[in-house]
């Protein structure tokens, strides 16, 4: 099953599904954290099921948004 995407108005991934997409950007400026730590973090295996798009770039769903504010929360309270 292929889904199409598309650029909403405010420039977030949206797919024929109507489940919002997030580019590495978004989630870096949204956060205030780098590219560098989102990476990381994925590659640490604190962040799992960061799903590409067709030209291999990263795309984040509202489950990764909620794994990010816990790892960010973790991190501020330890």
């Amino acid at each position: 099953m292929v889904n199409s995407i598309r650029l909403s108005s405010e420039g977030t991934m949206v797919t024929s599904k109507n489940l919002k997409k997030y580019k590495t950007s978004e989630i870096c400026h949204r956060f205030d954290i780098s590219r560098a730590t989102l990476f990381r973090w994925e590659s640490d295996g604190l962040l799992r099921g960061v799903e590409r798009d067709w030209r291999g770039w990263r795309v984040y769903t509202e489950h990764n948004l909620q794994t990010i504010q816990k790892i960010i929360k973790s991190k501020n309270a330890g």
